[in-house]
């Protein structure tokens, strides 16, 4: 495991190195139609109050009743995390008071979890890997909401998400920097929405994280952590990581402790604020919760759920670099999204494979970042791209018509074969016609002939001018041969 930081992460104090240690709680939101204890709907931005029922509301007798699929959900991901599968798991109550949680109790799960020890294979950057390992995943009901901003002297409840069904995703404290942090939660949105079992939808909530973090000096016994709640973008994941460790450095310089406690990040203000001192397990007096029998299940049920999952974002990888020959940076942007992989593989598909991902990547990623567009609203469709792909490898247009190209199925439509052809923008290689060009090029610069034979580098002018007085149809390979020829270079 990921035990002790580079020299490169560490942070230097005033009194010498210390080094980060992080280790995260993510919750994450089950896909699924209905809650984890009831039929309501998990629909995002209903009405408040509209998606609750008399279970999530703790009306005096509501029994709570376990939702299969939420359990499916579960052990899928378990899986995609190659983490072990507990076929004997309890339910637990989590005893504390808040007004959104209409119970007075959150039924989670504490010494039987669904899911035990896994691990998670994180890039951190081109040339970097580190494994960070997964202690527990457990089932348990989000609280609700409270709002604070509707009137100045009352707080208002919305319970639509009282009883939604979270995956508590637990890591061991094996992450030692920023920039670890931000690239772990990165892939593992990754792997749950391969999986299917969360949508990652960090704007919505549907992924919060809960970022415990401390420092000690390199290689030392662990310090003090302090736990920064529900921190929902992997940005400030990022930027809580460094404010919270700075925070705890200053303190231990000055000779100050660290008080182990629950903190709020402001990204405003770039601190970390107290929230309250932090509860221990036996704050919360769990205890097995009477309403609802042990969870079980057999060897058969997990192996079918197997059976069905996709490839998940590590094999996609490995398997682009050997099927396409991709660069192993490539094979990883292209699987960050599902989507994504899938879109490249109808563009590859019987075509070069490089072609397709370097137009993938850098003309389209590129265009639809910049106009805040995903994959799935991309104007220009696989097909499409895989035509253009195919007309530059035909040396049917050249790469700068291609762009040109791109840019007219963007904005406008249509079949890239059909708007060459109507267009007029085949690549010219009729050497006749690149011979009547480069003459008159050449009679009008005699200067420029003289400086080319003696310097060949001066032939880049000379394919210019021929470029742009075929408006760039020319292919290039026969202006530089015709050129050559006539120069006698």
């Amino acid at each position: 495991m990921n035990t002790q930081a580079k020299p490169s992460k560490l942070i230097k104090g005033a009194t010498g190195d210390w080094e980060i240690v992080v280790g995260m709680e993510i919750h994450a939101q089950v896909t699924s139609n209905s809650k984890l204890f009831s039929g309501a709907s998990t629909t995002f931005g209903g009405d408040p109050n509209s998606h609750v029922s008399l279970v999530d509301a703790a009306m005096p007798g509501m029994l709570p009743v376990i939702n299969e699929e939420c359990v499916k959900q579960a052990i899928r991901t378990g899986l995609g995390l190659k983490a072990q599968i507990n076929h004997r798991s309890t339910f637990d109550r989590k005893n504390y008071f808040y007004p959104d949680l209409p119970q007075g109790y959150q039924i989670s799960q504490f010494k039987s979890p669904i899911v035990g020890e896994g691990e998670v294979i994180v890039d951190v950057s081109a040339t970097e890997q580190i494994i960070v390992g997964v202690e527990r995943l457990h089932l348990e009901q989000d609280a609700g909401k409270s709002i604070h901003d509707q009137s100045p002297t009352e707080s208002f409840v919305d319970l639509n998400r009282s009883g939604v069904a979270l995956m508590e995703i637990v890591s061991r404290p094996d992450i030692r920097s920023a920039e670890e942090a931000r690239a772990y939660v990165t892939k593992l949105r990754t792997i749950l929405r391969y999986l299917g079992t969360c949508d990652g939808n960090m704007e919505e909530g549907s992924l919060r994280a809960d970022v415990n973090v401390s420092v000690r000096r390199p290689g030392g016994p662990l310090g003090t952590r302090c736990e920064i709640k529900n921190v929902n973008s992997i940005r400030f994941i990022g930027q809580a990581v460094d404010v919270e460790a700075r925070r705890q450095i200053a303190i231990l310089e000055d000779g100050g402790k660290i008080d182990q406690e629950t903190r709020l990040f402001d990204p405003g203000r770039g601190e970390t604020r107290s929230m309250r001192s932090k509860e221990e397990a036996h704050d919360y007096r769990y205890f097995p919760d009477p309403d609802l029998l042990p969870l079980e299940f057999d060897r058969a049920y997990v192996d079918a759920l197997a059976q069905g999952l996709p490839e998940l974002p590590d094999e996609k990888r490995a398997r682009f670099i050997a099927e396409y020959g991709l660069p192993p940076y490539d094979a990883g942007v292209l699987v960050m999204e599902r989507e994504a992989a899938d879109y490249f593989e109808q563009v590859a598909s019987g075509r070069d494979a490089k072609a397709a991902a370097n137009w993938v990547i850098n003309e389209l990623f590129g265009r639809l970042n910049k106009e805040g567009k995903t994959i799935s609203t991309s104007p220009v469709t696989a097909s499409q791209l895989g035509a253009i792909v195919e007309l530059i490898s035909a040396g049917t247009i050249s790469g700068k018509i291609a762009k040109d190209l791109f840019e007219i199925v963007w904005t406008e439509g249509g079949d890239p074969v059909a708007l060459v052809e109507a267009r007029g923008m085949k690549q010219v290689t009729d050497t006749g016609a690149i011979e009547t060009a480069v003459d008159a090029i050449i009679a009008a610069n005699p200067d420029k002939v003289a400086q080319a034979q003696a310097k060949p580098t001066m032939l880049g002018w000379f394919v210019g001018q021929v470029m742009k007085q075929t408006g760039g149809k020319a292919n290039p390979q026969a202006v530089n041969d015709v050129l050559k020829q006539k120069l006698g270079i």
